[in-house]
């Protein structure tokens, strides 16, 4: 199963979600590989203690055909963890690759060569809807989509759901939402509860029934290069975390 986690929102917690549900899924006994598209290589400097040791990067692998995603996958700090590295450079793959007839087929091209070593494949995109997330969409299986349980949660998610219609229709006819997490929440506020109520009637039982609650102790992690499972095992946002990986699972069954 290969998961693109996708908001074109910023601060929504797709890098966060993407770290700690890759995590969770690796600590239960999974093969996780996690490719970090997103050129701000957040995911990378945050599980992987010295990706410059890698001389290239996914920017690299989706230029040059010579040049192998295997090339570029570094172990994380969690076991079983894997993370296709990025870094700055991949802002300049979509002026690149702007008028390539291949352009939005290079990821999935790419993956093809390991999927098979893998359990599940997430890929962290950028707050954005260009090339980089096309690229994603149409390499992945099924989409996860976090929204912070904010005023304007749902803003800008016709033009994402038109957009994964569009790649649907002409690249990837599978593609499916396999759910939509809540994240930033903060159950104490009545606006969380009604903004959660909205969430709800938008995408009625892709919602997944834990929410992932504001948490300092998700904040501080990427900054000692671990999960949630080892910086604070006991917190509420490991226990979260693995709640949604089970909920995963199950829907991957179904």
């Amino acid at each position: 199963m290969i998961i693109a986690v996708t908001n074109q929102k910023g601060g929504v917690g797709k890098t966060t979600t993407c770290i700690n549900l890759s995590a969770a899924l690796a600590l239960m006994g999974k093969r996780i590989l996690l490719v970090d598209m997103d050129p701000q290589a957040h995911s990378t400097i945050s599980i992987v203690k010295n990706p410059g040791d890698i001389e290239k990067s996914l920017f690299d692998v989706l230029m040059d055909k010579n040049v192998r995603i295997a090339d570029v996958i570094a172990r994380s700090t969690v076991p079983g963890l894997n993370v296709a590295i990025s870094r700055i450079s991949m802002a300049k793959l979509e002026p690149t690759l702007i008028g390539e007839f291949d352009g939005h087929y290079r990821l999935r091209d790419a993956l093809s060569e390991v999927r098979g070593e893998y359990d599940y494949v997430f890929i962290d995109t950028p707050p954005t809807l260009g090339l980089i997330t096309l690229n994603a969409l149409v390499a992945a299986t099924h989409i996860l989509i976090p929204i912070q349980s904010s005023y304007l949660c749902l803003e800008g998610t016709d033009d994402l759901l038109e957009t994964i219609d569009k790649v649907k229709r002409i690249a990837n006819p599978t593609l499916d939402i396999i759910g939509v997490i809540i994240t930033l929440h903060d159950r104490r506020t009545n606006l969380s509860r009604d903004v959660v109520d909205r969430i709800n009637q938008v995408f009625g039982d892709k919602v997944f029934k834990t929410y992932i609650s504001k948490s300092v102790k998700l904040e501080e992690s990427p900054a000692y290069k671990e999960s949630i499972f080892t910086f604070a095992p006991d917190s509420i946002g490991a226990s979260q975390y693995k709640q949604i990986a089970e909920e995963l699972l199950e829907r991957g069954q179904n």
